[in-house]
């Protein structure tokens, strides 16, 4: 019977403990305070006993790996055990060190619990611990997808009854009767959200029925029945399919990630501008851009209620052909002639205190020249491994992108990659079995890296190879130069907040 299996540094301090028998606190402290005092200096064992227990034990750098047994257990299968247990721990940890293995020691232990059970070894490889941990679970993302559809609903029925309000309104104002407030001016920002901007006492009468998603969902069956409709069975199947496939989701909140980070405290004015880039890029890996596609927007944000009533000069220097569109309630013709926008109505004043689009762009090419940067990925097979040559170039030097990720696949089961030749920095994920070399900086006085590795392996396990980035320089050149008052043309203080990310970035 196992009766314990611990971490524990050579003078014997327990950093990680667990016990599948009953056993008290101060007991299994003294067993493993004892066990270095049992060990014969100068022989090679792998276990040691006493009166009353086993030690099975096996070094791991300045660590010490070892089960407690009764002395009638099977030394073989708790040597074959042992081995087990040692190859679980530099899953969860990258170093061998008693602040690491602290840091992951909840991770450790629940792996720990699928090798052994009540003392007796379960038939386990590593494979299926790493399963069995990550409790990947397909009614959880049923009841995910299921609540995402009801919220999509609730934006909906909001959208109509905001619709339904300014209908009323405007029939109020032909009966001469006074407005209930400023409405209708569309807010459809990059990152998606609700299309209709509604006065503060709108959104407090209408909230009771928007959105009944339960506080205490109490299990995917009950989450089941809500979605009654037939055809969103089939909506769910296929997001889970993408789940399955496409991981880039996670990438993207890694950019949104870095994009909070990468946001230094601005000096916000009472007219202030979020200017927003997001990118979707498919490459394939012999050359050649299956497609980009580009979406910006311009958001402006009113503090004041004394700059209400202003126009934004915009410069426009792009090249490429970018697809411009204003608001409806922006004058078009003011912005195709002065390239300026303000209100159709100059007497109306722009909502204050809400973010508000009022210009957005589009680019779709496959001009290769337009693809920002380049990734070139090149694996050879060499006997029974593989060497990998990847390299960037930043063909577009006008910017300069921070915190980039480039992510390699790489094959499971066969070890760590040993790098050769590597500009910045890299991480090794084993458990996702992923490679990501990190760049903090890339412009045009670092414009072109390499990175060199060899694993075990096929040319093909090494794709697809993702990117993410974040910059405060925008791909299209498309600025606010100037902000004047509609009364007098006279100039208004304003600041600005640029940010490109990454949706989706794939070299397949």
């Amino acid at each position: 019977v196992l009766l314990a299996a611990a971490v524990c540094t050579k003078a014997g301090k327990a950093i990680v403990s667990r016990q599948f028998v009953e056993m008290t606190r101060t007991r299994i402290e003294g067993l493993l305070a004892a066990f270095p005092k049992l060990m014969n200096t100068g022989k090679q064992h792998t276990f040691v006993e006493t009166e009353s227990v086993r030690y099975v034990y096996q070094p791991m750098e300045k660590l010490y790996m070892v089960l407690i047994t009764t002395k009638n257990s099977n030394i073989l299968e708790d040597l074959e055990t042992l081995r087990l247990f040692s190859r679980v721990i530099p899953e969860y940890c990258r170093a061998l060190e008693e602040n690491e293995i602290s840091e992951h020691c909840f991770d450790l232990i629940f792996a720990f619990d699928e090798i052994v059970a009540l003392g007796y070894r379960e038939n386990v490889n590593l494979a299926q611990i790493r399963t069995f941990t990550e409790m990947d679970s397909h009614e959880e993302k049923v009841f995910r997808a299921v609540r995402e559809t009801q919220e999509r609903e609730a934006k909906a029925e909001m959208r109509r009854k905001a619709k339904e309000l300014q209908q009323a309104r405007r029939d109020a104002e032909r009966h001469g009767k006074k407005a209930p407030g400023f409405g209708g001016f569309g807010s459809s920002a990059v990152s998606g959200g609700v299309t209709a901007m509604i006065t503060e006492t709108i959104i407090e009468t209408e909230k009771p029925k928007v959105a009944p998603a339960p506080a205490r969902p109490s299990g995917p069956s009950k989450a089941l029945k809500l979605g009654a409709k037939g055809k969103e069975v089939d909506n769910f199947v296929d997001k889970l399919k993408s789940e399955g496939e496409n991981i880039m989701t996670s990438v993207g909140k890694r950019s949104a990630e870095a994009a909070k980070v990468l946001t230094l405290p601005i000096n916000m004015e009472s007219v202030h501008m979020k200017i927003e880039e997001k990118i979707s890029l498919t490459c394939g890996r012999d050359g050649g851009l299956q497609n980009m596609e580009l979406h910006g927007m311009i958001m402006l944000h009113i503090s004041d209620e004394k700059f209400a009533r202003i126009r934004l000069h915009v410069e426009n220097e792009d090249k490429r052909g970018v697809q411009l569109q204003t608001h409806p309630n922006v004058d078009k013709k003011l912005f195709t002639t002065e390239s300026q926008i303000g209100l159709k109505n100059p007497e109306k004043s722009f909502p204050i205190n809400s973010d508000v689009g009022v210009l957005k762009w589009r680019l779709q090419t496959t001009e290769e020249s337009f693809i920002p940067l380049t990734i070139n990925c090149w694996p050879s097979e060499s006997g029974n491994s593989c060497d990998v040559n990847i390299e960037y170039e930043l063909q577009e030097e006008s910017l300069e992108l921070n915190d980039v990720i480039i992510t390699i696949p790489l094959p499971s089961g066969v070890g760590t990659p040993v790098i050769g030749e590597i500009d910045g920095e890299y991480r090794h994920d084993s458990r996702r079995n992923l490679l990501e070399w990190c760049l903090p900086v890339i412009d045009a006085k670092n414009k072109t890296g390499s990175l060199e590795f060899s694993i075990a392996g096929q040319p093909n396990d090494f794709f697809p190879v993702q990117v993410s980035f974040i910059s405060k320089k925008n791909y299209c050149n498309i600025q606010v130069t100037k902000v004047t008052q509609v009364d007098g043309n006279s100039p208004v203080r304003f600041s600005t907040e640029t940010t490109f990310l990454v949706d989706k970035y794939e070299i397949l």
